[in-house]
């Protein structure tokens, strides 16, 4: 089967278009496509596929599913006859002189696209089997969760089939009639002449409402729908290293079909709640150490908590402020790989606000001997024994 076309494009017009500009559009193709007015042999496909673009995009419920869904958007929730048989084809060509198009009237354009027969209009009650709509539910957990991965249960609404009636909406041991005023076409046909010639106009029977069958003893459950909406508790697995904006469907668990048809999807929407101490950057966790001044210059073990828990993690002498240590392996899981991202250590360098007469005599100490260092170039072992001497007892006083 042939890829649909983008039904923007179908039409020639823009997403931004409004609604008015997209009548005109169709108009002007319509009449340019229409089987009895083009003899071309592709006319008749091409009439189809600008009524059915229009059938979507003059209909704000429509269109506005299509733009975040797509096709398959729109294939899953409504049939044919809930496409075309939207379109108001006598308010849309009334005004422009065209009459019964030579095949009776606007009933033939209903031919067109379902083959002619099953009642008025071109097509029968609506009670094929539709399947039921896709549910989204927005899942938010912490960062421990989407790094070791969970099972949670999560509790939402959505529409089943009535038990008790088993979806007909008639009580048990009863069975819905045929419409006498549609006699189960589902259709009430109306004939109107004009200076143009006779319309022909379908609506959906008002008895029936559309679909061929009254109910005359409703199943007591639910005021005879059929339907109901109910809350159910449904188990998601969340996989290790789960990202923000993810999708993760559950078949089967939307709502439920009508007439028969098969359940919708669940799809539920990942959002990762931020964490007090870690930031994510896709595989890797960034962790900020704030280190006193003399473990960056004289080195250190240092305990360092991760994802997985502590681990140690020695800090090189000479260490930078702003400078980043990386212990491997301690980030997140790689959802669609093997291993794991590793833990980017940020170094802050935290300088003391307030200081004891012991820690400014070895403080002063140390800046005289860096002075002197400084000021003559002597950079000698001994200068350096010295320095590393002084730094030793600041660590002791600091410590």
């Amino acid at each position: 089967m042939a890829e649909k076309k983008d039904y923007y494009e179908v039409l020639g017009v823009s997403k931004s278009t409004d609604e008015k500009e997209i009548k005109k559009a169709y108009r002007k193709l319509a009449m340019q496509y229409h089987p009895d007015r083009n003899p071309s042999p592709d006319a008749e496909e091409k009439f189809k596929e600008i009524s059915e673009a229009y059938g979507v995009l003059s209909d704000p419920e429509k269109r506005k599913r299509y733009d975040q869904f797509g096709h398959a958007g729109i294939d899953a929730k409504y049939s044919a006859e809930d496409i075309f048989g939207g379109i108001h084809f006598e308010d849309i060509f009334g005004d422009m002189g065209v009459g019964g198009f030579g095949r009776g009237g606007f009933e033939s354009i209903f031919e067109t696209f379902f083959g002619g027969g099953g009642g008025a209009g071109g097509y029968g009650p609506r009670t094929v089997p539709q399947r039921g709509s896709d549910l989204r539910y927005d899942l938010h957990i912490p960062l421990a969760d989407a790094a070791h991965g969970t099972e949670t249960k999560i509790r939402l609404m959505r529409t089943e089939t009535c038990d008790t009636c088993s979806g007909n909406g008639a009580k048990p041991g009863t069975s819905p009639k045929t419409c006498e005023s549609c006699k189960g076409t589902g259709q009430v046909s109306q004939a109107r002449r004009t200076p143009f010639g006779q319309f022909i106009t379908s609506t959906p029977c008002r008895q029936c409402h559309g679909a061929g069958k009254v109910i005359e003893t409703p199943c007591g459950s639910y005021n005879g729908t059929g339907r109901v909406r109910r809350a159910k508790t449904i188990s998601v697995s969340i996989p290790a290293g789960i990202e923000s904006g993810s999708r993760l469907r559950v078949a089967g668990e939307g709502e439920h079909g009508v007439h028969g048809g098969p359940p919708g999807d669940l799809y539920v929407v990942m959002h990762i709640d931020p964490d007090p101490v870690f930031m994510r950057d896709r595989d890797n966790i960034l962790y900020e150490l704030p280190i006193r001044f003399t473990q960056a210059t004289l080195g250190d073990e240092v305990v360092v908590p991760t994802l997985q828990g502590d681990v140690k993690m020695k800090i090189p002498p000479g260490t930078q402020s702003g400078s980043t240590l990386r212990l491997r392996g301690k980030g997140m899981p790689k959802l669609h790989g093997r291993g794991k991202g590793d833990q980017l250590v940020k170094i802050k360098i935290a300088v003391p606000k307030h200081l004891s007469e012991r820690e400014r005599e070895l403080l002063t100490e140390l800046q005289k001997i860096e002075d002197k260092t400084s000021n003559t170039g002597n950079f000698s072992s001994s200068g350096d024994k010295k320095r590393k001497g002084i730094f030793e007892k600041v660590k002791d006083a600091f410590e």
